[in-house]
């Protein structure tokens, strides 16, 4: 008698959890597939598809040090950057908790837009999923507990674009050919270590600065556009990315770590800090 009470007991606590946990996935697998056929969907055509040294000629002094040091010329333009990531994300600001991360991320640099899925294992067995996402004009931002139960969201609205774009060309040094001004962005000449890049896609216009070392390589970038969320709302503030250990990758030179900053009243708040573990790239044809 005791067995036959048992064995929906030791169902219910086994295999329906599984199962929930199964269709999680499969429902957030799901959605981002739509996510990414909705991006492949507003790529556009690139239409200069080789870096020729001449157009940095005019450009200030750091930002051509680091076009000769990442590029060659005749490099192929990046069209597509396929990056895989791992490290840790720190979801609260007020306590110095990080949460173990993976990543994937789909960007295009023409029409700007990314896709990025995470997971982040905040304890033993518990994962939250995140998929931040960029596309044409648009910005997204969703978490849910196992992929099920919704933990953030935030979609649609020009603070919420602009912040996603401001992301895209933040993270540009690992798809350095984004920021030759052929390819849409604009410089404007600071000091001899560092210059602001500005970048408009349809109505939405971000920039941000960049700082150069003395080899020319970009080792941090500042804008006031990224948007940090505080409760319900998505609030614009100040951000810093940093950049190290550059190696090179298909016939150029990116940063393998980074590490992402809220710069607060207080100080700088790292919430984000990772490395490259695989990138391929598909070049204009």
């Amino acid at each position: 008698m005791l067995l036959v009470v048992a064995l929906p007991l030791i169902f219910l606590v086994t295999i329906v959890p599984i199962v929930i946990l199964l269709y999680g996935i499969t429902r957030w697998q799901s959605q981002t597939a739509e996510t990414h056929r909705h991006l492949g969907a507003a790529r556009a055509q690139i239409d200069v598809r080789i870096f020729d040294a001449e157009e940095i000629e005019a450009l200030p002094e750091p930002v051509k040090r680091y076009f000769q040091s990442v590029l060659t010329p005749g490099q192929p333009i990046v069209a597509v950057a396929e990056i895989g990531q791992s490290g840790a994300m720190r979801l609260d600001l007020e306590r110095e908790r990080w949460a173990g991360m993976a990543a994937e991320q789909t960007t295009l640099t023409e029409r700007p837009g990314f896709a990025w899925d995470a997971r982040l294992r905040r304890s033993p067995g518990i994962q939250v999923f995140v998929r931040d996402s960029y596309i044409a004009g648009q910005g997204a931002l969703e978490a849910a507990l196992f992929g099920l139960l919704p933990v953030a969201r935030q979609a649609s609205g020009e603070t919420m674009g602009r912040a996603e774009l401001a992301r895209f060309l933040a993270e540009a040094p690992w798809y350095p050919t984004k920021l030759l001004p052929s390819q849409g962005v604009r410089w404007t000449a600071i000091d001899d270590h560092s210059a602001r890049a500005t970048l408009r896609d349809g109505d939405l216009e971000v920039s941000a600065v960049f700082g150069f070392d003395e080899e020319g390589m970009i080792r941090s970038v500042r804008s006031e556009d990224r948007g940090r969320m505080l409760g319900d709302r998505l609030a614009a503030t100040p951000w810093e990315g940093r950049f190290q250990d550059y190696e090179p990758r298909s016939g150029m030179r990116i940063p393998t770590q980074a590490e992402a900053a809220w710069l607060l009243p207080d100080g700088p708040q790292p919430y984000w800090r990772g490395r490259v573990t695989d990138i391929l790239y598909r070049f204009a044809p």
